[in-house]
């Protein structure tokens, strides 16, 4: 029995992309704190003079940071496309808010009789300013950079979810594959960055203003260095990019593979299914992982390269569901089965099309099938019992489980609920063992690879044979988790990796190997 990978070996491991993601984080994080004090404290110093604006100002900065960072990411991509700008963008204005207050409220703070006196000794508003007031007010104004600092190491985080990088790749990889080691390899050096700056911060906010004044006309320097970290990584890695989804970066069947099978070495960032497709099309990305049947595959005009040394197993989609479930409600079973041969590649590729590109509703896509097919039927009373039926948070999962909830409610006295983009295959094979939902839409190589982790001598024995592996799953699941696999839908969604099909025709590849040649050459 092999034993457990330890953090300290993961970091080991990986210690090339996380010095790669630290130095981003970094540059991400003091590229919106500089941005946010060229604005902030001039504003800061505006509402000082005309004080009518000060809550115009200040209600706006502080609207800014109470939208969750994720739905202001979220809110920059229609208007900044993904990458650093939107990320940037967003960290900005977050950070604006303790910048501008501080500045407010440490140069109001300023004793009047000393500014009286100021006054009286003939300086101007100018050098009353600069000589008297912000040197005063220094203190407040650093603990208000601090603050800002800190905030923003940790949305910074968020910025891997729209291909900006960052600590955030290993965090979101990790949660997407229950790795607890992943998880911790992005937190905490997150958590010590922050710390790290907050101190050196702290004694820049102590400093003796008139002994190192210096210093001090530095710090903007210093603000500019640290945030040219971001470029660093782009002047040590190869011209191509790659893009692939925390899932994907943690898998045998996913980029460890093409590490150890095909050699490729190729610089990469986590990125989110929903935004991948897209940023390949634009060109932010060469190359992605994708699902085979993916509609936007078709959409962008994505070229899927051929797996010629066979890493990616069969992907044939199939219900699984716990055992107690379908002896406790033995209709369960043959309602499921109606499904079973009635979506091939191309009908599944379409379905995703209409969710994925054309933003259809996945339920109506998924009604819309069933009276096609002629299996769409009124639900009944569901006085029976309740099904809970989880999905991951691809398209297909959304659509599959809508399908199988109106099968359920067509065909049986059941009721049924759906509980879909529940993450990664971890998360969700998890929610299905502790009771958390009695089934969900699975595929055979996934089954495979990632929750039996089968020995290699055997994948590479069954690989190649679709019903070999769907028995193999079938009867060790059954064997050691208590669920079984109800008969295949009919599509195999495989994994693949695709490129930009004008792309790939200019360089002329066609296959991962020829494309991990390209990549090596460079």
């Amino acid at each position: 029995m092999e034993a457990s990978e330890t953090l300290f070996d993961f970091i080991q491991q990986q210690s090339g992309k996380l010095l790669e993601q630290t130095l981003t984080h970094t540059g991400l994080t003091f590229i919106s704190v500089l941005l946010a004090v060229a604005i902030g404290v001039p504003a800061g110093i505006l509402i000082t003079r005309k004080k009518r604006w000060a809550a115009w100002v200040l209600g706006f900065a502080g609207i800014m940071q109470t939208i969750p960072s994720i739905a202001l990411l979220g809110f920059m991509i229609p208007l900044l496309g993904i990458g650093p700008k939107p990320a940037i963008v967003a960290l900005f204005l977050y950070a604006l808010l303790p910048i501008i207050r501080n500045t407010f409220t440490g140069i109001n703070g300023v004793d009047p009789s000393i500014t009286d006196a100021a006054t009286g000794m003939g300086l101007s508003k100018r050098q009353l300013l600069y000589k008297v007031q912000l040197p005063l007010a220094l203190p407040v104004i650093m603990a208000g950079i601090r603050t800002a600092t800190v905030i923003n190491v940790g949305v910074a985080t968020l910025a891997a979810y729209i291909a900006a990088g960052g600590l955030g790749e290993f965090i979101f990889g990790g949660i997407a594959l229950n790795n607890t080691n992943m998880m911790l390899a992005g937190a905490i050096p997150a958590a010590l960055l922050a710390i790290l700056f907050d101190w050196l911060l702290s004694l820049l906010q102590h400093i003796n203003i008139r002994k190192a004044r210096k210093t001090l006309y530095l710090l903007p320097a210093i603000f500019v260095v640290l945030s040219s970290f971001y470029l660093i990584p782009d002047t040590y890695n190869g011209k191509m990019l790659a893009g692939f989804t925390p899932e994907f970066m943690g898998r045998k069947d996913g980029n460890l593979g093409l590490k150890s099978v095909y050699g490729l070495h190729i610089r990469t960032l986590v990125i989110s299914d929903m935004i991948m497709y897209k940023a390949a099309y634009e060109k932010k990305l060469d190359v992605i992982s994708g699902s085979s049947t993916d509609g936007r595959v078709k959409a962008f005009d994505l070229l899927v390269l051929e797996d010629d040394k066979h890493i990616f197993p069969p992907y044939y989609a199939a219900p699984i569901v716990r055992n107690e479930t379908l002896q406790k409600y033995p209709e369960l079973e043959p309602a499921l089965n109606r499904l079973s041969g009635t979506i091939n590649d191309s009908i599944m590729t379409d379905l995703n099309y209409r969710v994925d590109y054309l933003k259809q509703n996945p339920e109506k896509v998924a009604k819309d099938f069933l009276v096609a097919q002629k299996l769409w039927k009124t639900p009944g009373t569901g006085a029976k019992g309740n099904i809970r039926i989880g999905s991951k948070i691809f398209g297909d999962g959304y659509i599959l489980a809508n399908m199988y909830k109106m099968l359920i409610e067509g065909y049986t006295d059941l009721s049924a609920v759906t509980k879909t983009g529940l993450g990664g295959t971890k998360i969700v094979f998890d929610a299905l063992t502790n009771d958390q939902i009695d089934m969900y839409p699975e595929y055979t190589g996934t089954g495979l690879l990632v929750i039996l982790q089968t020995p290699q001598q055997v994948t590479d024995s069954i690989i190649s044979e679709p019903q070999k592996v769907y028995d193999y799953v079938s009867t060790a699941f059954e064997k050691q988790y208590g669920i079984k696999w109800l008969k295949p839908i009919g599509f195999n969604n495989t994994y693949a990796l695709m490129m930009r099909r004008s792309a790939a025709e200019k360089l002329h590849i066609s296959s991962i190997s020829a494309f991990t040649h390209y990549v090596n050459q460079q």
